[in-house]
């Protein structure tokens, strides 16, 4: 499936994430994310809230995506009349623990955190997220094991925390994309894009061999539209051009052929991506990975000593 391909690549970046205990009465303020933020009702109900009025319903194991910017209020009860607001998001290591409200009252537990999800440059998978999304994982019992996991890796660093928080999390990702496709979710241009049949056929084709020459009007044939049309259809889906999205993929290859202990060299690698000059590919790779491709060998192949 076109989802599988994408998530093989994906990159989960998890922000520290906080514990908020609210006693009912009693509202959370919080300030906009500058990435998106997840809310994951551990224990008790409540509701999420926008400055507009906007309220979601938030019963246990229900996630919410808020997007970046957006303003909210985490409260506890029909009525709440006192509160609680918090100038700045958790910065640093460790689960950080909010309390609103008297401790011993508390009925509403959420763990809080920010998180980027990308594949490359080309998809930020939630980058223009316009609208809360409320996800009620009940079927999914996984998921609050991986959030308990992540916040005792949070907790108590240890060796490997951070991959294995990476691991959970797009775990917990996964299970979200599982629900929306389910649920036909539209906040998502791009899950609608792999769905899409005339557009999934050229993504299948760049995923599948993304070293051949490709191009808008051959993409655009394998879609069986006109060259326009696709990539305006392309672009609303993915906020990217098809060729933009097509280097990309080459990129996120190359990193896979690289990351093989005795692989290609990375002349190899250039060529076999689709790329004609090793100076542009060293270039393009260098710009989204900071390093070049021999420093990234190089690296990885020190690690694996």
């Amino acid at each position: 499936m076109l989802l599988d391909k994408l998530l093989d690549h994906v990159e989960v970046q998890t922000e520290p994430f906080a514990t908020c205990l609210i006693s009912s009465g009693w509202r959370l303020n919080l300030p906009g994310p500058p990435n998106v933020m997840f809310h994951f009702v551990m224990q008790g109900s409540g509701a999420l809230r926008l400055p507009d009025g906007a309220t979601y319903p938030m019963e246990r194991y229900f996630l919410a995506v808020v997007p970046h910017d957006a303003k909210h209020t985490l409260e506890c009860g029909l009525d709440a009349q006192s509160e609680r607001s918090i100038d700045a998001l958790p910065s640093g290591e460790g689960v950080v623990h909010v309390t609103d409200g008297p401790p011993d009252t508390a009925e509403f537990h959420v763990a809080c955190g920010r998180v980027n999800i990308s594949y490359g440059d080309s998809l930020g998978l939630f980058q223009r997220l316009e609208e809360v999304i409320v996800a009620d994982l009940s079927a999914y019992p996984q998921v609050r094991g991986a959030f308990e996991g992540i916040l005792a890796e949070q907790g108590g660093p240890a060796q490997g925390s951070v991959a294995l928080t990476r691991a959970l999390m797009t775990q917990c990702v996964i299970y979200l994309l599982r629900y929306l496709t389910e649920q036909s979710d539209g906040r998502l241009p791009w899950l609608l894009g792999l769905e899409d049949p005339n557009l999934s056929q050229a993504i299948d084709a760049i995923f599948e061999r993304p070293e051949d020459a490709h191009t808008v009007d051959s993409l655009a044939d394998r879609a069986m539209m006109s060259r326009s049309v696709f990539a305006e259809r392309f672009r609303e889906a993915f906020g990217a051009t098809p060729i933009n999205f097509v280097h990309n993929i080459r990129i996120r290859k190359a990193a896979d052929l690289l990351r093989q202990k005795g692989g290609p060299s990375v002349e190899q690698v250039a060529r076999r991506v689709g790329f004609s000059s090793r100076t542009h590919f060293s270039s393009a790779f260098k710009s989204q990975f900071g390093v070049s491709p021999a420093a990234f060998q190089k690296g990885l192949s020190a690690a694996q000593a």
